[in-house]
């Protein structure tokens, strides 16, 4: 009943934005134009603009190889790629331009590439459709940008000196598209991007779905990245990304990602599975996760964060599966932009199941998160705000996380007359590990107003010498039903 409901609801979310569902789609085509193997750049843009100038059509991509530089969707260009067929990007960054795009707020800005494989700005009705793939060759286009700076011929003065790699302002993504109405991709596979994935800025009333996306060439490789976004459907999406797998951002402090939908995905991924962050500026809304299956991933199943002053609100997320996880999920309320302070409230969380291992998730990747740098117990499940900004009417419901215990009290011992000690990090980056040594081994609660735990099983593979659930300055805290035991190793 409890399934029906929710399906119910998404069927009003999605009546309440009719043009979803149609999204991107361009009638009565009134033609198709085709391309040929072996063209490049300037062909393609060619077609492209032709296409467009002709009022839209589909631009067909026969099976072989198109090696381009950066290609700019026009209104009413549909890009189809047919079956083997296969857009490389040019490994040379001086075939690759900006797009502009509005500057966002204070510093952060500094993580968000204006350079794309595939890019669109001020288009409407654009569409990349077919059983083809766009491979950016990231690596070897990375590699390239390096070694430009370390020979003294390099394009740009941005280098992170800390990190040894090309900041990704330099590193273009495979999909850059900005202040796009009408946007659908649908079964394409997408590889290799030198830096994010797919990157949508303040684009609405779109469509993304059957897409296999593979992004673990270099750093940095999010899979899809949703910034300030109004009216977007992702459904049945593999992603399997070196970084955060879909990400929700927010740079401008009048902007909002407003009635997303995300549901039926897989998802692996070396940092968070679905993470509302860091970027936060103005808003998230509106926003219904539903049918997420994870593996592999070594941050959280699902990170909501405000800690740049964003509103974020209304969130449902129902049916998510994640094993091999580190964390199941994190909410964090903070204020690192000066005097801007964010809101969380009206978090709605049911049917989480998380197992978390010992060792460390994403052990197979060539590139991995990086590792705390002190020695820890298993973290448990933070929801945190700051002290004189709580979050506030969170839900939790039919959740059941596995952890595997283990832990010894000869790695920075807090005991429960200590729980004050733990650091507050007002105005640190946000992560589940920012906190160090925590004194519990399933939630870690601390300033939250009206918070439920209903239905929920916290187990353990083996023992943990903490207490299952702490927390500090919380009012309003139910439990109901909330059993806490273990469960045989091998299951």
């Amino acid at each position: 009943m409890k399934r029906i409901v929710f399906l119910v609801l998404q069927l009003v979310f999605l009546w309440c934005i009719p043009s979803l569902t149609a999204s991107g789609k361009i009638a009565n085509a009134p033609r198709s134009w085709h391309a040929k193997p072996g063209m490049g750049t300037t062909a393609l843009q060619g077609l492209i603009d032709k296409v467009s100038k002709s009022g839209g059509g589909r631009l067909v991509l026969p099976q072989g190889e198109y090696l381009t530089g950066r290609l700019e969707l026009k209104s009413g260009v549909e890009l189809h790629l047919e079956e083997g067929a296969v857009v490389l990007g040019s490994t040379s960054p001086y075939d690759y331009t900006h797009v502009n795009a509005r500057e966002g707020e204070g510093d952060l800005l500094k993580d968000n590439s204006h350079l794309g494989l595939i890019v669109a700005k001020d288009a409407h009705n654009i569409a990349i459709t077919g059983k083809g793939i766009i491979d950016g060759q990231g690596l070897a286009l990375a590699l390239t940008i390096d070694s430009l700076h370390h020979t003294g011929e390099r394009i740009d003065s941005h280098y992170n000196v800390r990190r040894n790699r090309p900041s990704e302002l330099v590193r273009p993504t495979l999909l850059n598209i900005v202040d796009c109405r009408g946007v659908r991709l649908e079964g394409v596979s997408l590889r290799n991007s030198a830096g994010w994935g797919l990157s949508f800025n303040s684009c609405r009333d779109m469509v993304l779905r059957h897409l296999d996306i593979y992004n673990r060439a270099y750093w940095n490789n999010d899979g899809i990245d949703l910034t300030d976004c109004k009216q977007v459907l992702v459904e049945q999406c593999k992603v399997n990304s070196a970084d955060d797998g879909i990400c929700l951002k927010s740079y401008h402090a009048d902007g909002c990602n407003d009635s997303i939908i995300i549901r039926e995905c897989e998802i692996r991924s070396s940092a968070s599975a679905i993470k509302f962050g860091s970027a936060s500026f103005g808003g998230f809304r509106h926003i219904r996760i539903h049918g997420i299956r994870v593996f592999d991933t070594f941050r959280s199943a699902l990170a909501i964060e405000s800690v740049d002053g964003a509103v974020v609100e209304d969130v449902v997320a129902d049916d998510i599966t994640a094993v091999n996880t580190g964390n199941p999920l994190f909410i964090r309320l903070g204020q690192r932009s000066g005097e801007r302070k964010g809101v969380i409230r009206n978090i709605r969380i049911t049917n989480l199941s998380v197992e978390v291992p010992f060792g460390r998730p994403d052990i197979d990747y060539n590139l991995r998160g990086p590792d705390v740098d002190y020695f820890h117990n298993i973290h448990p499940a933070p929801i945190c705000g700051i002290p004189g900004n709580c979050i506030e009417d969170v839900h939790l419901e039919n959740i059941r996380l596995v952890y595997p215990g283990r832990a010894t009290k000869g790695m920075a011992y807090i005991p429960l007359w200590r729980k004050g000690d733990v650091p507050e990090q007002v105005d640190n980056y946000p992560e589940f590990t920012m906190f160090g040594e925590l004194p519990s081994w399933g939630f870690y609660l601390r300033h939250v107003r009206n918070i439920t735990l209903k239905n929920v099983q916290l187990l353990l593979s083996a023992e943990d010498f903490r207490p299952a659930i702490v927390d500090e300055d919380v009012e309003g805290l139910q439990l109901e039903h909330v059993e806490v035991g273990s469960i045989l190793p091998d299951r």
